[in-house]
């Protein structure tokens, strides 16, 4: 089986203003990036669009129809003031749900080893009933909730390496066992949540970070409190939340990480899935606003992935 990559020129059409760092031009240097060589066994499959019941999954009915009501026909609104909306974000918003739900389906149905969901708008600062920090609908936990009432996954284990706290998955999963929360972010940071003490019911593991901080403290993080936290819980399915704004060139943030650093945070989660989850691992794009940085990052992350 190969790796399995989701895309749509949908998500090109999600919007923001002039100047705002979540743009489309973040998809286009990953699609120039994946076309090279390298990546020629990439298994590239258009995205599906969702089933729009499964928002239910992460969200109660009457946010899902602000979101929809927000939707303006023309031109750009703003949700708040870092969100915002164009005529095609719903479609962009549902499609990335769809990919990211055929993804689970892929790794537990044996179409492919792993996937990599190319997609925006990110979701991962989508609380229960608050769309913010560019994110309309949580997916990551739309797709944890997926994995567990069609495939029966007991124990699903979300690990977010953006550099932004993902405060929506936490608040979704807050007081819910069955699924593991585990975050490496700047701190402090946008949006103010991800202190240790941060637990939920157990199945919340924060692991901030100070600013101007790089490879070793990540990776230090990661093998004290991420990994034994995977390895206690013993995931049957790995969500990664791959955010690249930690990276060293990026505008948004102060931790300094290399490609090298994905690469191996990569093949670490690779490890654990091979281990507890019969190599079931699904990475979803959040944050990374640098060009160059991410477009290197992702690079390394899927090449990882590819290396089985």
């Amino acid at each position: 089986m190969t790796t399995r990559l989701y895309s749509h020129p949908v998500f090109l059409e999600h919007l923001t203003p002039p100047g705002h760092p979540e743009r489309p031009d973040r998809l286009r240097a990953i699609e120039r990036v994946l076309d090279d060589e390298a990546f020629s066994a990439l298994d590239r499959v258009k995205a599906p669009e969702g089933d729009e019941a499964t928002i239910l999954y992460a969200h109660p009915e009457d946010f899902i129809a602000r979101v929809r009501a927000a939707i303006p026909e023309s031109g750009i609104v703003s949700i708040d003031a870092d969100t915002s909306a164009s005529p095609k974000s719903w479609q962009a918003a549902v499609t990335a749900i769809g990919a990211a739900n055929a993804a689970i389906d892929d790794v537990f149905e044996g179409r492919a080893a792993n996937v990599f969901v190319a997609a925006r708008p990110p979701g991962h600062h989508a609380e229960k009933t608050t769309a913010m920090g560019f994110c309309l609908f949580n997916t990551a936990a739309i797709a944890a909730r997926h994995a567990q009432k069609k495939h029966q996954a007991e124990r699903v284990a979300i690990v977010d390496w953006d550099v932004h706290h993902g405060n929506g998955t936490q608040d979704i999963f807050w007081d819910d066992p069955s699924v593991l929360y585990c975050s490496t972010h700047q701190m402090p940071l946008y949006p103010g949540t991800g202190a240790k003490s941060e637990t939920g019911a157990g199945n919340i593991v924060n692991a901030p970070l100070a600013p101007s901080t790089g490879s070793e403290t990540f990776r230090d993080a990661f093998l004290s409190r991420v990994l034994p936290s995977v390895d206690a819980f013993a995931p049957d399915l790995i969500i990664i939340s791959a955010g690249f704004d930690a990276h060293h060139r990026d505008p948004l943030a102060e931790i300094n990480l290399t490609e090298d650093d994905f690469d191996w945070a990569t093949g670490q989660l690779m490890d654990r899935a091979g281990r507890h989850s019969g190599n079931r691992l699904v990475s979803l794009l959040e944050g990374g606003y640098d060009l160059q940085g991410l477009a290197f990052s992702v690079a390394a992350h899927v090449g990882r992935l590819m290396k089985g």
